[in-house]
């Protein structure tokens, strides 16, 4: 399968941002692409570097006018779409949503982000809630697409739980870079952590992981910190961790990756971690921390 993702620098003109994503998924199908994954919230800024309730307006419907838009394009190329929208499930409740768009346009399905950080300038408790939908691969005519979200990327369970469903390959749509205040030392070891965690992923499923964040600074509204520098690093690593390719750290991109979902079994019969799992030993793992 051929995966395109680009790795985009946002502004505040949303209409601009979303122009520039059409012209480049359009670009990426020309170019083979079957799948194509994009950045976390990749309409806007990443708008949680402060709370402001104002910032509930850039949110959407699903259907709405995002899905629409990315469907006509998905239908018009012939292309199965990897979206990240700010959810407006109803008056007061929004989600984190990753939609993922068949071929013909339709929904094909939607998980909404499980993990929601609180840090200094990513106040994602304040915008969205908890998905509730759980963690289940969708379904499309490129295969079972694990589809998570930024944070979720830290989280072994939640990969495991995609590979025991079945997917296919892990995707994670992000927005990460570095604190300023942070040493360059720190920094950098943050983003090794960020991408080893993911290739762990990889390799005790099985399965190929895509991991696309965005890239560029985005200044902080409120001035209280220097704003995120997205540290970019999108990658596509295959079932044993190895990377086929990794995005620049301060540059946009726009790439075309084949991988061989077939190899994914191949590994599995070398290494049967599936296999070899004692779920007979596993108890307590629901539990937030093991006291005794």
């Amino acid at each position: 399968m051929k995966i395109g993702f680009l790795q985009q620098h946002n502004t505040a003109d949303t209409r601009s941002n979303v122009l520039r994503l059409a012209e480049g998924v359009a670009d990426l199908a020309k170019r083979g692409a079957e799948l194509v994954v994009l950045q976390e919230l990749h309409n806007s800024l990443y708008f949680c570097q402060e709370e402001n309730v104002d910032n509930f307006d850039l949110a959407e419907p699903v259907p709405g006018p995002s899905t629409q838009l990315f469907g006509e394009i998905a239908r018009t190329y012939n292309v199965v779409i990897v979206t990240s929208l700010f959810e407006r499930r109803a008056p007061g409740l929004y989600h984190n949503t990753a939609v993922v768009i068949e071929r013909d346009g339709s929904i094909a399905g939607k998980y909404r982000k499980m993990h929601i950080p609180d840090d200094p300038a990513y106040y994602e408790k304040f915008y969205f809630t908890p998905g509730d939908l759980g963690f289940h691969p969708i379904q499309t005519s490129v295969g079972r697409l694990g589809v998570l979200v930024c944070w979720d990327q830290w989280y072994p369970e939640a990969a495991r739980l995609m590979a025991l469903r079945g997917a296919d390959l892990l995707i994670y749509p992000t927005a990460i870079g570095y604190e300023s205040s942070d040493s360059k030392e720190e920094q950098q070891r943050q983003r090794m952590a960020w991408q080893t965690v993911q290739r762990g992923h990889a390799v005790a499923n099985g399965l190929p992981v895509v991991a696309v964040n965005r890239v560029g600074h985005e200044t902080d509204p409120t001035g209280r910190t220097k704003g995120i520098s997205f540290w970019g690093t999108s990658f596509v690593a295959g079932p044993q961790g190895e990377i086929y390719y990794e995005a620049s750290t301060d540059e946009e991109e726009s790439v075309v990756v084949e991988i061989d979902l077939k190899h994914s079994e191949q590994v599995r019969r070398w290494w049967p971690f599936l296999r070899d799992r004692r779920i007979d030993a596993y108890g307590g793992i629901e539990k937030r921390f093991l006291d005794e």
